[in-house]
């Protein structure tokens, strides 16, 4: 490649020989039929390697591709192109009278990148992000298109795939009738004394943040669809001022608060669509636990918060409700997220994430596939009861391994 390439925080640099852009699904079948191994770029929101091809590979990115956002409102879907963010998709629902049914706290990042790696927003019965696919369209390796919907035994399978089946041009998404939400925010938030399980169903979408330098959470994010009861929540005190998830931080780019109401894609990300973030000067980790576990893993991460918070700037804990999605981490279980923000020092990081990891080792955690993490491949593999299907399905699509990179044949076992 000509320069340098690097993800959004500026962790990894890849080492692919060539970047392509291609302008036209035409031209993208024909990269990959001609590449030897591949992988797709997505947004650069992921920490790891996930997107890395190689020094031999060929890095895609489909940010070129027309932004295809094509709303169906008699029967509540959308199709949505492979390069276009959730900000831009957002925008085109709205304006149908419709909605998406979560999104993440990000509205940045791209539709396939985030589905292909379970990414989720929150609400103790709102799924991840690919709970919402109905229907996946693939390049495979020879450069021809394979459509799997619901419905096709390979479908749970094929929507959380992190890239090694092929490269998503399209998805087509359940929508429902646009609705409004209300945001309010609370501080300090005892972490005895309240039912997690009641706190978590206090609103549609609940977050929890702590920067572990004291017990306790030092805000509440609560965001009630306003076709929905108003929270009652006497735990903790309302907040006097607009705040920011990083304590300190300027709350100038996230979004409404104090209970003002507005469209759905408007307060469920934390951050403002108009406020787009070029590089990001952190490190991300996240771990998704059977949500049972909840209150027993915050106490065990309590007990090392010396150890966390030096080199923490925010942590916080969400709800995912259970999916089908074979490689999901959220997997047949009900779960509880907890998600570490660091500071940009790789090496101060890693040893405290491994710290981490061997305290919710009890706890069945699964670590988001596009973070920061150290789990060994044998114990990641182990807590994937459907992983034999998915390789299964790899050896199907892709026998030759044209889009498995060093990263997916480690932690899928796949050759």
């Amino acid at each position: 490649m000509t320069g340098t390439v690097t993800n959004w925080a500026g962790n990894i640099t890849y080492a692919a020989k060539e970047l392509h852009r291609p302008r036209s699904i035409d031209a993208l079948r024909s990269l990959v039929a001609d590449g030897t191994h591949v992988r797709v770029l997505g947004s650069g929101h992921s920490f790891n390697e996930i997107a890395e091809p190689g020094a031999d590979g060929v890095l895609l990115s489909l940010a070129a591709l027309p932004a295809e956002v094509d709303v169906d409102t008699a029967a509540r879907t959308v199709r949505v192109g492979g390069g276009v963010r959730y900000a831009e998709l957002a925008r085109v629902v709205h304006e149908h009278g419709l909605a998406l049914h979560n999104m993440a706290s990000l509205p940045h990042i791209s539709v396939a990148g985030s589905v292909a790696t379970g990414t989720h927003g929150s609400g103790v019965a709102n799924g991840s992000l690919a709970s919402a696919v109905r229907e996946v369209e693939l390049i495979t390796a020879d450069g021809s298109s394979v459509r799997i919907g619901r419905g096709d035994g390979r479908f749970d399978g094929a929507v959380t795939s992190l890239g090694a089946l092929g490269v998503v041009t399209a998805l087509t998404l359940d929508l429902e009738p646009d609705y409004e939400v209300e945001q309010y925010v609370f501080t300090e938030l005892p972490l005895e004394g309240p039912d997690f399980d009641t706190v978590a169903a206090s609103a549609y979408s609940v977050s929890l943040f702590t920067d572990w330098r004291a017990p306790g959470f030092r805000q509440v994010w609560l965001k009630r669809r306003t076709d929905r009861p108003l929270p009652d929540f006497p735990w903790a005190t309302p907040a006097t001022e607009a705040l920011h998830p990083v304590p300190g931080m300027p709350a100038v780019n996230c979004t409404e608060q104090f209970g003002v109401p507005g469209p759905w894609h408007e307060r469920l990300p934390h951050f403002r669509a108009d406020f787009t973030p070029s590089s990001g000067a952190e490190l991300q980790s996240e771990y998704l636990l059977p949500r049972p576990y909840a209150l027993d893993a915050l106490r065990a991460l309590d007990a090392i918060r010396a150890t966390v918070a030096p080199v923490l700037q925010t942590c916080e804990v969400r709800t995912v409700a259970a999916d089908a999605q074979w490689l999901s981490p959220a997997y047949g279980r009900d779960t509880v997220a907890v998600h570490f923000t660091w500071v940009e020092d790789t090496a101060a990081v890693l040893p405290v994430v491994r710290r981490v990891e061997e305290v919710l080792e009890a706890f069945d955690a699964r670590p988001h596939w596009g973070k920061v993490f150290t789990v060994p491949a044998a114990a990641l593999r182990g807590r994937y009861p459907r992983i034999g299907d998915f390789t299964a399905l790899a050896a199907e699509l892709d026998p030759a391994g044209k889009f498995r990179n060093a990263f997916v044949r480690d932690a899928l076992g796949l050759r």
